[in-house]
């Protein structure tokens, strides 16, 4: 259940209770025998007051607290022999709110006033034995209407304590995994992507002091050589520090785009629309597809040209990125890591994915990302 559904059924709960409450005291008051007055407007107007000023208990407990005690001393003054319903609710939903000081002071005021309120206008004239035992009634009542909001506040502190404890647990294991993801990430790929790196650099190095022409492809794995120990580094960076804010996002697009070009792939960016600032999530995505599509184009789909298509809607993210390789309709895709990779990520944030040869040649990606603006 959403949190707007909860709060629609906790305010139809509160006037519901507030109506119910508010019927029953004036049923009450209008059954009672005692001779009439000039003050009954006044004393049903009392009555009603007090059980509908239960509506507000929960957002402001005191103040329907008091409310609800004046009220009550109102229409015993008044002539009504009436309980004090409203009162006894208003003192639940105090204690429950944790102000118990508070209650139990205004209760001691009550059983101190409403006595006299009762008095003064003719009624429990009956003797003091009778007095004795309405008294000893009413703190009975007050005294269970207070127990049971005590009750309520711990049961409901002890659920948060052990959902927050539930929740500190989680955020601890998933620190230790990310820690130990870390680790394995570096022990295990660090050191290969440092070797390449330095064996291409020394190759590059080598041949330009001999004076010989560098060949592309060497100084393309130098260049991947450089990105990868970047990407790893920011990775386990993120990794270890619980980073929301991705190392690679659409702002880098154009330099993948640019480092497709090194490797001989005439590849063209067009960005349409209006850039806004976009979820996290979405601005990790949109890098990783664009890098896993140029990335397969380069190794596998045998082309000379792509296209990196970006439309920046309302609502809606849409990439497409397509090339002239070697690709059919007839031919099935691959599911290989790199793509299964890419549909889980625009799954798990609510998008659409489209991977598939195109009618006159070629491959194409196609993604569109939701983006929550208001989020």
């Amino acid at each position: 259940m959403s949190a707007g559904e909860s709060g629609v059924r906790a305010r139809v709960g509160d006037w519901a209770v507030a109506v119910g409450v508010a019927a029953a005291l004036l049923v009450t008051g209008l059954s009672g025998q005692r001779p009439a007055t000039t003050f009954d407007l006044l004393g049903y107007a009392l009555l009603t007051v007090g059980g509908l000023a239960l509506v507000a208990r929960r957002r402001a407990p005191v103040a329907v607290l008091a409310a609800t005690g004046l009220c009550a001393v109102g229409y015993q003054a008044a002539g009504f022999d009436v309980p004090a319903v409203a009162y006894l609710f208003a003192v639940y939903a105090a204690v429950r709110a944790g102000h118990r000081i508070i209650t139990v002071a205004a209760s001691v005021a009550m059983l101190a006033v409403l006595p006299l309120a009762a008095l003064a206008s003719g009624l429990h004239d009956t003797g003091e034995a009778f007095a004795q035992a309405r008294g000893a009634l009413e703190l009975a009542w007050l005294i269970a209407a207070g127990a049971a909001g005590e009750a309520l506040r711990q049961a409901e502190w002890r659920a948060e304590e052990a959902e927050r404890t539930r929740e500190e647990t989680a955020r601890r294991r998933a620190d230790e995994e990310r820690l130990r993801i870390a680790r394995e990430l570096h022990d295990s790929l660090t050191h290969q992507i440092s070797v390449i790196k330095v064996q291409a650099e020394v190759a590059v190095h080598v041949a330009r002091r001999r004076g010989e022409e560098v060949p592309e492809a060497l100084l393309a794995i130098q260049e991947a050589g450089r990105e990868a120990s970047r990407e790893l580094r920011a990775t386990l960076q993120a990794l270890r520090d619980d980073d929301t804010t991705p190392p690679r996002g659409l702002d880098h697009v154009p330099e993948l785009v640019q480092r497709a070009r090194t490797f001989g792939l005439d590849t063209t960016l067009t960005i349409e629309g209006q850039q806004h600032d976009v979820p996290a999530a979405v601005d990790r995505t949109v890098y990783r597809i664009v890098q896993e599509s140029l990335t397969n184009i380069a190794r596998h789909a045998d082309a000379t040209t792509a296209s990196v298509k970006i439309d920046c809607r309302p609502d809606v993210l849409a990439i497409r990125v397509d090339d002239d390789g070697k690709a059919t309709p007839d031919t099935a895709p691959v599911p290989g890591v790199g793509l299964l990779g890419m549909r889980e990520r625009v799954t798990a944030l609510g998008g659409r994915l489209r991977v598939e040869p195109r009618g006159e040649g070629g491959f194409t990606v196609q993604a569109e990302l939701p983006v929550d603006r208001t989020s």
